[in-house]
């Protein structure tokens, strides 16, 4: 990339805390994420009349925004009445998210951007969303069809997607370009590499990216039920034998990119280096992935020619693995022919890891969450676990042409990081793995260097 690409500010909501530092804290210690369905606080008035098609014993990765004074605070000084009213949860959590982000990266002063060391013109925000408000548009459907009741006068611009990075433009006056992001599970990924691409452009010094998901919802979780989408035993497995669908979960995710020379003229703590990315279609299923792997090695092997690194440097990959059946076997296979391509043999294993047995999966912001903890492993030195990983599978050969005769070989090619993290001194570079509904590929390279 022509411009060096950096990260200077994290922040986020999620099933493990309402905060980076609460977040990653449970992250390492094993705490779990995941809740009963039943145990919801609106189970009873939402979710038990459609106990036919939303089973009692599924698991959900919700978040509590109520129990957290840090976050209190924030909403009495960021949100007006009129905000409360106006603006959705998907909205308000994405603005939270934002602001712990400019806070992490020092780039506030009364609750506002500093305008003395920043353009607010050369600032771009894009927010992803994986699905819309789902809440807003069901209760204000049931009330138009059923009661004959007119939409509420901000019913489309609380649905429209762009309107989560206009309304956080809107409340820091930020000038440059604000859009939106939707490419499913990938969604948090593809708004990173639209960010770099702002940055590598010259269009922008500094990228705020994002994603949020609030989608919780009786109609999304029978239909995700439909689909054999979700674990009937209430558990996220990655990459075990036992595994059979995902934990439904919500989040919202904000990392806050900027170009190094500028970063180094404010004095900017570099948390991360952003190397390169890789992104592929598989054109194949509209929620299988292509068995062969080949869309998910194009996309790693892609991320690594471009970022000029060789894959024998990769230190440990955090991968996408949902913990379906064939999703997480497909990932792992191509991780393995990615190694495969290398032809020195590796003197350490590749580390690879799942942040999605601790938390669930949270769709459209999951990339971005996950992004964040790799940034996290770079600066920490220290490898989360896979929660609930006892019986690991393997790589398996495909019969594919990219499978070299030997495939798989080495007998340290690949580690997965399971029981307790693991700590790694030398550790410099981390992939962190993205895919979607529709055949989306995303690989993000980090480093700390």
């Amino acid at each position: 990339m022509s411009r060096k690409v950096v990260v200077t500010g994290l922040g986020c909501i999620t099933p493990l805390g309402n905060s980076v530092k609460e977040s990653w804290t449970n992250l390492l210690n094993s705490v779990s994420g995941i809740i009963p369905l039943t145990s919801l606080p609106n189970y009873k008035q939402d979710y038990e009349l459609f106990a036919h098609s939303i089973p009692t014993n599924l698991h959900v990765g919700a978040i509590n925004t109520t129990k957290s004074q840090e976050l209190s605070y924030m909403c009495q000084n960021l949100f007006t009445s009129q905000d409360n009213r106006r603006m959705t949860p998907l909205i308000k959590n994405s603005i939270l998210s934002t602001h712990m982000a400019l806070q992490s990266a020092n780039l506030l002063k009364d609750w506002q951007i500093d305008e003395t060391m920043n353009d607010l013109g050369k600032i771009s925000v894009t927010m992803g969303v994986g699905l819309p408000p789902v809440a807003e548009i069901s209760g204000q459907a049931i009330q138009f069809y059923n009661k004959g009741k007119r939409p509420t006068p901000m019913f489309i611009p609380q649905v429209l997607p762009n309107m989560v990075a206009s309304s956080i433009s809107i409340k820091y006056g930020i000038r440059g370009p604000t859009q939106a992001v939707s490419s499913a599970c990938s969604t948090g990924n593809n708004s990173i590499i639209d960010g770099i691409n702002m940055i590598e452009n010259d269009l922008v010094d500094i990228a705020i990216v994002g994603a949020s998901e609030t989608s919780l919802h009786p109609l999304t979780l029978a239909g995700f039920h439909r689909l054999k989408s979700l674990s009937n035993h209430g558990v996220s497995r990655p990459f075990d034998s036992d595994r059979d669908g995902f934990i439904m979960g919500e989040g919202s995710g904000t990392i806050i990119l900027e170009d190094y020379e500028h970063a180094m003229k404010r004095n900017a703590t570099i948390l991360a280096t952003v190397e390169n990315f890789g992104i592929t279609s598989d054109a194949f299923h509209v929620t299988q992935p292509k068995e062969d792997s080949q869309g998910v090695l194009n996309a790693m092997d892609s991320c690594m020619e471009r970022s000029n690194v060789r894959i024998h440097e990769l230190d440990f990959v955090n991968a996408h693995a949902t913990s379906t059946p064939v999703g997480d076997q497909a990932e792992l296979n191509g991780i393995q022919k990615l190694l495969n391509l290398n032809d020195i043999d590796r003197e350490t294993p590749l580390y690879v890891t799942s942040n999605k047995g601790a938390m669930g999966h949270l769709l459209g912001a999951a990339g971005l969450i996950e992004s964040i903890f790799t940034i996290l492993s770079l600066k920490e030195r220290i490898i989360p676990h896979t929660l609930n990983l006892n019986n690991e599978i393997e790589p398996e050969a495909t019969g594919d042409k990219v499978d070299p005769p030997h495939f798989p070989v080495h007998n340290n090619n690949i580690h997965l990081v399971r029981d307790k993290p693991i700590n790694l001194p030398s550790v410099k570079y981390g992939l962190c793995n993205s895919f979607g509904f529709g055949g989306i590929n995303t690989s993000i390279l980090f480093s700390n260097k």
